[in-house]
């Protein structure tokens, strides 16, 4: 039973022994990142250009390339996200979706009569609340 414990068995375990820390490397990470996006370059260049407005177009590739600058960052030391993948990430979003903004929503009041009915409906239903609540009451003090 004291064998599995005891110091013939050649286990260590010790917890002095630290596990080899990755330094992150910049510059390694930046050319990683530039494999990523030359490969988001060649499946982007694929769908047509009216196309690259719309996520259901291309989200594997965004995907592919999402994922590929995550495992590449954690591989070569460094953390996920960090200021170069984000410089890196926006470069590429100014590339490919700086012509995908929205066009403003001009918001309209609408007409007089819905507005009216709007107001209300809400105005009614309090003061039949009110009601309902005086004569539920004043109905309890008869029947007590």
């Amino acid at each position: 039973m004291t064998r599995g414990l005891s110091d013939t068995d050649g286990a260590d375990l010790s917890f002095t022994q630290w596990p080899r820390l990755l330094q992150c490397n910049q510059t390694v990470l930046l050319l990683e990142m530039e494999r990523c996006g030359e490969r988001f370059i060649i499946d982007m260049n694929r769908v047509q250009p009216d196309d690259r407005c719309n996520l259901t177009h291309f989200i594997r590739e965004y995907h592919v390339f999402s994922f590929c600058t995550e495992m590449n960052t954690e591989r070569v030391g460094c953390f996920w996200p960090n200021p170069v993948v984000e410089r890196f990430i926006i470069s590429i979003h100014k590339h490919f979706f700086s012509n995908c903004s929205l066009e403003r929503v001009l918001f309209a009041d609408p007409p007089d009569d819905t507005l009216t009915l709007l107001i209300l409906i809400p105005v009614f239903l309090t003061l039949a609340m009110v009601v309902l609540v005086v004569w539920c009451s004043k109905r309890s003090d008869i029947l007590a």
